[in-house]
């Protein structure tokens, strides 16, 4: 299987906006389109701060990623998370994820960057293991905490 991603620009902004309220819906996620536009245009238009991708057909896109950048002394310079990954439900369980998460390392990886990360629920394995197929895996005694600001 070979599913063609590419960086979305300010062109695709409708299709990306129907995947992501699809995607925010199925998982609980409160937003609006107000909220989801204004985060999604700076991307689209060339932020430093990360990059959108969508994957299969240009006219009908199957899904999307979104990555974020940072900086890691740890890891030796730029890295990035995966901040949203969405695939059309008709659509999964063909190892279109795993392509598409794996595609998108090697173009990160061809920019500078160092180190890809994501976050998962605990239990959720059949999530983890399409990660771990992916090339991620648990970092032994680490867990991402956060604080809303």
């Amino acid at each position: 299987m070979s599913t063609a991603i590419h960086l979305a620009t300010s062109a695709d902004l409708d299709a990306l906006l129907t995947l992501v309220a699809r995607c925010h819906e199925e998982m609980g996620i409160a937003s609006d389109d107000a909220m989801r536009r204004a985060s999604l245009e700076p991307l689209l238009e060339g932020s430093p701060l990360g990059a959108a991708y969508l994957f299969g057909p240009a006219r009908a896109p199957i899904g999307y990623v979104v990555v974020t950048f940072g900086w890691s002394l740890e890891f030796g310079g730029m890295d990035s998370f995966v901040d949203e990954i969405y695939i059309r439900p008709s659509v999964r369980n063909r190892g279109i994820g795993t392509e598409t998460l794996i595609a998108v390392g090697k173009a990160l990886q061809g920019a500078g960057v160092t180190a890809l990360h994501l976050e998962v629920k605990r239990d959720d394995r059949a999530t983890q293991r399409l990660y771990e197929k992916a090339g991620f895996g648990l970092r032994d005694q680490y867990c991402l905490m956060t604080r809303r600001l």
